[in-house]
């Protein structure tokens, strides 16, 4: 059984167990030998982390190829608008390359834990929430997506990975699951001689010769 954790990430904590700057990391709230984090996310974001102390299931769920769905609920200026909604469902065009679609949603506003500092607010400009779900994994891609339709985030919480939530886990605290991850079995393998020579190659290297040897003729 591998061991995952769960844990809620607050703003401002550095998704590593040092740093050089003093700066708030994993081990100010979590305190297990060989643990590691299943993805990043970023200083200025919040929610769900995933870590686990298995290396085939850290591979699994933050490898960019197995398209694992994570579901991000973003704070943005403005109020946004059906058609933004569809750029970001479309996938949207950024500096290394188009997004592959999302689902995205408008989303009343959460009921979450007050963030520590709070947003910056305009009263000249609305905020709003969308839900944003993608399989990607770029350097603050969200951001850049709701950037790119005309919505900078203010806050942005990451509610779920795969089927794994946030539900009642509150910010600094975390939940420990087990989870069974099947092993593949390596083929079989034909035993091998200690020089690494196939046990028959030498008699059947003796029958090829004496194939090709015509028969001897009586002694004179």
């Amino acid at each position: 059984m591998s061991q995952l954790i769960l844990f809620n990430k607050p703003y401002g904590v550095l998704c590593q167990f040092t740093d050089q700057e003093g700066r708030p990391t994993l081990a100010d709230y979590i305190r297990k030998p060989g643990i590691y984090a299943a993805g990043r996310l970023d200083f200025d974001s919040e929610g769900l982390l995933l870590l686990t102390d298995d290396g085939q299931l850290q591979h699994q769920i933050a490898h960019p190829a197995n398209k694992l769905p994570k579901v991000y609920w973003a704070q943005v200026e403005g109020e946004v608008s059906e058609e933004a909604l569809s750029r970001l469902r479309q996938g949207v065009e950024l500096k290394d390359g188009r997004t592959a679609p999302a689902r995205a949603r408008s989303l009343e506003a959460p009921e979450l834990w007050p963030r520590v500092p709070p947003i910056r607010e305009r009263k000249s400009i609305p905020t709003s929430w969308i839900e944003l779900t993608i399989t990607e994994g770029r350097n603050r891609q969200v951001r850049r997506m709701t950037a790119a339709v005309g919505h900078p985030t203010l806050r942005l919480v990451r509610r779920a990975i795969g089927n794994w939530t946030l539900d009642g886990i509150a910010p600094g605290e975390h939940r420990s699951e087990e989870v069974f991850l099947p092993r593949s079995t390596p083929a079989k393998q034909k035993p091998r001689s200690a020089r690494g020579h196939h046990p028959d190659r030498k008699s059947a290297a003796g029958a090829r010769r004496a194939r090709k040897t015509p028969p001897r003729g009586p002694r004179r």
